[in-house]
């Protein structure tokens, strides 16, 4: 089998002529100008996206962290979260149903930390021990 192959036509990229070099100054000054006003026209504002809460939720998701969930109601779930998107996070549960939760509808995200016994907890100072 045989390919050609195909090469575009040169002729047409050819150099231009060579131009006064006095007209050529004024012509570059001018452009710079213009060069610069189309720069200040281009600049656009800075995102105000820092996708700070995607890395919140992937982080969370790849520790498998329980969260508790407060809603705007005051209702608090319980869970870890499976998946998460624009509008709504995916909350799995233990012994429960799995929750799809609507972020609008979210009051606040805390890390759950399951109830430690007494015995682990470490005493609290009183004021018989600090008069001493």
């Amino acid at each position: 089998m045989n390919r050609k192959l195909i090469r575009p036509n040169l002729s047409e990229y050819k150099e231009k002529p060579v131009r006064e070099r006095d007209g050529d100054r004024d012509r570059g000054r001018d452009r710079g100008r213009d060069r610069d006003r189309d720069a200040s026209k281009k600049k656009s504002q800075p995102s105000y996206e820092t996708h700070a809460e995607n890395y919140y939720y992937l982080k969370q998701m790849n520790k498998k962290v329980r969260m508790a969930i407060t809603l705007n109601d005051g209702e608090t779930v319980r869970g870890y979260v499976e998946w998460y998107d624009r509008d709504c996070i995916k909350l799995n549960r233990e012994g429960a149903s799995n929750l799809l939760i609507y972020k609008s509808s979210i009051k606040y995200l805390s890390k759950h930390e399951p109830d430690q016994p007494a015995a682990e907890k470490a005493p609290e100072p009183t004021d018989t021990d600090s008069k001493g």
